[in-house]
């Protein structure tokens, strides 16, 4: 059995963003009951020189959107990075999410061969389909879910490894 790149792409972001909007819930939660200023939460990091939780969320969700999108051949759509508040980064997830549904899994499938150019920082990044999303897209995406997690756990929101995992579904 193989698997194909949408199935390794597009399900796979939206399980992640789904768990990501969870944990983002259960933060905000989190911060009434124990009557905590949720800007507590939301302007932490890991350190000093690592973004805060709010731009952790909006670069997992312009990985996931990016990927997808340049996988099936189309400009990333743009959102404005200025959301400041839980109920805001849950709808930018939402957002996410809603463009992933648009995309078929015939724009995906097969471009494993498909040039991919990003410029981060200025640097020029060249790949192919496939190397860009197993090598870059998806550590990339993981690695700032992640660090969500981990400053929200870090700050004492009871959250465990099943909440970012999700359902086994």
């Amino acid at each position: 059995m193989s698997i194909s790149l949408y199935q390794a792409s597009v399900p796979v972001f939206k399980k992640m963003l789904v768990n990501l909007k969870a944990i983002l819930a259960k933060a905000e939660a989190h911060a009434t009951a124990k009557k905590i200023e949720p800007s507590a939460l939301l302007t932490a990091r890991l350190y000093p020189d690592m973004f805060a939780l709010p731009r952790q969320v909006q670069i997992a969700s312009d990985s996931a959107k990016g990927a997808c999108a340049r996988l099936a051949g189309q400009e990333p759509p743009k959102f404005e990075d200025n959301e400041t508040t839980f109920a805001e980064l849950g709808e930018r997830l939402d957002k996410t999410i809603a463009f992933l549904d648009t995309l078929q899994a015939a724009q995906i499938d097969g471009q494993e061969d498909r040039d991919i150019v990003l410029t981060p920082g200025g640097r020029t990044m060249q790949f192919k389909g496939l190397p860009f999303l197993l090598n870059w897209a998806l550590p990339n995406f993981y690695f700032h879910v992640m660090t969500a997690y981990a400053i929200l756990r870090h700050n004492g929101v009871e959250i465990g490894k099943m909440d970012y995992l999700g359902s086994m579904q």
